[in-house]
């Protein structure tokens, strides 16, 4: 997509939303994400976030991990999460070795880490070609989810384990750890407010896009 149409696409954002706004309906930016009017910008500014990084567009390492956070009353699905004992919906983001955000998911907080990366990476080899490893902690970990992606993407699924990084491994696997923390600084996202998940992936969407967009605006 090219830069110079996203003036366009921010104004028809905008009138999606005056017209969303009319109705009662809990899930006012699902419509924008099945538009795919923020994916759209969020993938344009980090091809271009790369680029001016000297890298290509497509990265051939990422980085996989998974933050549950509390929901509000607001309501909508969640789960419990019995491992950091949070009632809420989990966050699962991708990224490059820069940190910069390549999609997100979120889930129940009672989803496994490994059925959720299986929905993260689902559909991304076409947009993606050049992805050779994927890297994750032990909570990944799965000889199913590793054989499904070296057959179906011919990515090899490196896990990581706490007692085994490195010093080379923990500049990865803290990489992901970092970029949840640049989104932890939007107050929109120091819980999870939305009624709706598609509804909370388009703020880390609209989030991670205001974060590239603050590097290309130093440049």
């Amino acid at each position: 997509m090219d830069v110079n149409r996203i003036p366009s696409i921010l104004l028809q954002t905008f009138l999606t939303v005056a017209e969303a706004g009319r109705s009662n309906h809990p899930c006012r930016l699902e419509a924008l994400k099945n538009a795919g009017i923020w994916t759209s910008i969020q993938r344009s500014m980090y091809q271009q976030a790369r680029r001016q990084a000297g890298r290509t567009a497509c990265p051939s390492v990422v980085i996989m991990d998974g933050q549950s956070v509390k929901t509000t009353e607001r309501g909508g699905i969640r789960g419990f999460d019995a491992h950091k004992r949070v009632k809420g919906r989990k966050r699962h983001i991708l990224v490059d070795t820069f940190g910069l955000m390549i999609t997100c998911r979120v889930e129940p907080a009672d989803i496994s880490d490994r059925k959720a990366a299986a929905l993260l990476l689902g559909g991304l080899r076409p947009l993606f070609p050049n992805i050779r490893t994927v890297i994750a902690d032990a909570g990944h970990q799965s000889a199913e989810l590793a054989h499904r992606l070296l057959r179906q993407d011919g990515w090899k699924l490196q896990i990581v384990k706490r007692r085994q990084r490195a010093f080379k491994i923990t500049g990865l696997t803290w990489i992901v750890e970092r970029s949840f923390a640049w989104l932890g600084r939007n107050r929109r996202l120091s819980k999870d407010y939305e009624y709706c998940v598609q509804s909370s992936e388009t703020m880390i969407e609209i989030a991670a896009t205001r974060l590239m967009l603050n590097r290309l605006a130093q440049a």
